[in-house]
């Protein structure tokens, strides 16, 4: 892995997840720079242990690394001053999915909170949820699946940058909340189809 404060992040977020037992989904994890603008993404996908594939609940997780962030983060390695700290932003998304019936978004977002645990000093704010149905050939309704995102951004100071050990402090809380937050999204009243056996078998 790369010596960056990105990976360094990135791998922060890793070891919270793991030390939480939430299990990352196979093939959804993707490192990703735009040729164009240079900015840096890199996104995940994390769900509770034993719940099949595709699993009822998930969660899917967005950094980036914007161009100006890496122009801050360059201007301070070469010893210029620090006039503003390089953001990474965030998203999180939670994902309730095989329902076989359409959800109540108001039960959804009565079990979630509106903000994250602070990252640092930064908090996720909780946007409002989407509805997804997905069709047949037929057009018949075959299932549905409800998301509702947290986004924001977290600030590097210069105390992170000196010292990426930080993050691990500043996302260690990340970890048990996505996981409790699974759970309870999993326990709600929900009727799920069962897991795909093609999937399973794969």
């Amino acid at each position: 892995m790369l010596d960056h404060v990105f990976t360094d992040a990135i791998g922060a977020l890793r070891d919270t997840f793991e030390n939480a037992l939430l299990e990352r989904q196979a093939f959804e994890e993707r490192f990703q720079a735009d040729v164009l603008l240079g900015d840096l993404t890199w996104e995940t996908s994390y769900g509770l242990p034993g719940e099949g594939s595709p699993p009822r609940v998930r969660a899917d997780i967005t950094l980036d690394w914007p161009t100006w962030a890496q122009t801050a983060y360059r201007s301070w390695y070469i010893g210029e001053p620090l006039e503003e700290g390089p953001r990474i932003e965030i998203e999180i998304v939670l994902r309730v999915q095989r329902l076989s019936q359409p959800p109540d978004a108001s039960a959804v977002l009565a079990v979630l909170p509106e903000r994250s645990p602070s990252i640092g000093v930064e908090q996720l704010e909780r946007t409002g949820p989407t509805i997804e149905t997905i069709y047949g050939h037929d057009l018949a309704e075959l299932e549905y699946a409800v998301e509702v995102s947290y986004e924001g951004s977290y600030e590097l100071d210069e105390d992170t940058l000196k010292d990426g050990s930080v993050l691990d402090d500043h996302f260690g809380a990340m970890g048990g909340w996505i996981a409790s937050t699974l759970v309870r999204l999993g326990d709600m009243k929900f009727e799920f189809l069962p897991p795909d056996p093609d999937e399973d078998n794969s």
